[in-house]
């Protein structure tokens, strides 16, 4: 009696549950609804190829696509993650390797959410919780480039160094239901048009909050839009340390103007900062190439995000050095005076002011050791190279060294980034490399 009661309770159990199953495995490999299921694209306008062109500006998509002394976006970028190594695809037209056999429906699935044709999940390193709020003009636009405007270059993809099983791809789909959102932009009713195009660059194609957002335990950015408080709030990745671009005093945009703010988009440099870290890969082959009132867009919107104080300090203020005997005093009067003043306050434009830079003020010296150990990868500004790097220090100072001249300049002037452990120089050391003199410029059609 007991054995045909737990049978038939088995019974009852297992139905439901291969329901469960199936209807999970229908979710993590179906492919999306696109509304361009319909819309067959054989001919492009040029005027359209053109304005994807700008399109893919504005996203960067050579940031990650293109690797120097290859075709452009023929992939092979290294990407750490986590899990381990990915690397990023081909996207030209290649109908093997690339991307020239999908549709229209499928580019945009791609782009906007993550999943490749025959359900197949992209990891998340592909923006496209950003990219989902592009406008359906604009991947129309953008499919009409990487169809048309780009050279077809048979680069074969590289495979994912993710060991079994953590490479199953299906829990893509679980994350994506609850971090990924699947709107497009949609303008604020109370906010005027030079503000909404701001914020549809700044969430959209350019996916600032991809480094400049703190990320939660699941790897997710915790907020995509102003409405939530971290969002653009400053964040770690790859060894620098993304400031805020919200009006923090201290280690954000709250001492730039709107003009200032266009300013260092568009030429790289400003009185209080010069690009340098991930931020040089973007002004070389996006930022300067965006229109002017598109540039006044960002700035506007990005001039409109509250900071916080209680997270941001007391508002930094200048203050004399006075005579010190410390180690690092004497390692910065020899290494860095020259450059960057022995008051700290640098030759703006072109030799950044250490008192009150945002490396010196934030807690997370990362920043501060990368350059310093690695040095600045070149600028290269309406297609003249600058003539200013900051060296790498590597090969010339000790990890002691450097934490002591990175103390020194984190307490000085009125700085209060704190300390610097010998400790993070050595592991800073080991992970990454001296930045190259030879940028990713990419030349368009």
């Amino acid at each position: 009696m007991n054995t045909r009661r737990f049978a038939r309770t088995a019974g009852w159990l297992a139905l439901p549950c291969l329901i469960a199953a199936g209807l999970l495995a229908w979710y993590v490999t179906r492919e999306p609804a696109s509304p361009f299921e319909q819309e067959q694209a054989t001919t492009f306008d040029p005027a359209l190829v053109s304005r994807g062109e700008y399109v893919a500006r504005l996203g960067d998509c050579v940031a990650c696509h293109s690797l120097a002394g290859k075709a452009p976006f023929a992939g092979g970028l290294e990407m750490a993650t986590p899990l381990g190594a990915i690397h990023a695809t081909n996207i030209t037209p290649d109908p093997d390797v690339g991307i020239g056999a999908y549709s229209l429906a499928d580019f945009d699935r791609a782009v906007r959410q993550g999943v490749a044709p025959g359900g197949r999940r992209l990891y998340p390193a592909m923006p496209y919780p950003s990219y989902v709020k592009l406008s359906d003009d604009d991947v129309r636009a953008l499919y009409a480039f990487f169809m048309k405007g780009v050279q077809l270059a048979s680069e074969p993809n590289i495979p994912s160094a993710i060991p079994w099983p953590l490479n199953m791809r299906w829990p893509i789909a679980l994350w994506n239901g609850v971090f990924a959102p699947t709107a497009t932009y949609a303008a604020k009713p109370g906010q005027d048009a030079l503000w909404n195009r701001g914020a549809y660059i700044v969430q959209g194609p350019g996916h600032c909050g991809s480094c400049h957002t703190p990320r939660g335990l699941a790897f997710n950015e915790k907020a995509l839009d102003e409405t939530g408080a971290p969002f653009l709030a400053g964040a770690l990745l790859d060894g620098w340390y993304a400031p805020s671009l919200r009006q923090d005093h201290n280690t954000g945009l709250g001492r730039w103007s709107e003009p200032q703010i266009v300013q260092f988009l568009k030429t790289g440099r400003n009185q209080h900062a010069v690009v340098y870290g991930s931020m040089t890969e973007a002004f070389n082959n996006s930022t300067q190439f965006m229109a002017d009132d598109d540039l006044a867009a960002i700035a506007r919107y990005l001039k409109s995000l509250p900071g916080d104080p209680q997270r941001d300090g007391a508002p930094w203020q200048y203050q004399t050095a006075a005579t010190d005997a410390r180690p690092g005093a004497h390692l910065y009067a020899t290494r860095c005076a020259s450059c960057h003043g022995l008051d700290g306050k640098g030759q703006p434009d072109w030799m950044p002011p250490l008192a009150g830079a945002t490396s010196a003020l934030a807690k997370e010296a990362a920043s501060a050791i990368n350059i310093t150990l690695n040095g600045s990868q070149r600028i290269v500004a309406a297609g003249v190279p600058d003539a200013y790097r900051m060296p790498a220090f590597r090969e010339q100072l000790s990890d002691t060294e450097i934490a002591q001249v990175l103390t020194y300049m984190r307490s000085t002037w009125g700085n209060a980034g704190g300390a610097v452990d010998a400790k993070d120089v050595s592991k800073l050391r080991g992970h990454t490399d001296p930045a190259s003199s030879s940028p990713i410029i990419l030349h368009m059609r």
